[in-house]
């Protein structure tokens, strides 16, 4: 069996523990193809390449008559 805790943690004992854990915010570069916003280390949303080979085919929409 292993040990309990003798006395319960309090919230702000546990808050400021966690307040050291949090997500960086992540950078966003411009694609060199397209110029468009993208996540570095990331294929392109817009045109579908990444490090100048095509890796995603995008779906264009078409117009609406």
């Amino acid at each position: 069996m292993t040990p309990l805790p003798k006395r319960r943690h309090s919230t702000r004992r546990g808050g400021k523990r966690k307040a050291s854990i949090h997500v960086a915010n992540v950078k966003r570069t411009r694609c060199s193809n397209c110029s468009s916003l993208k996540f570095s280390h990331r294929a392109c949303a817009n045109c579908g390449k990444y490090n100048g080979k095509v890796v995603l085919t995008i779906k264009t929409n078409k117009a609406k008559k």
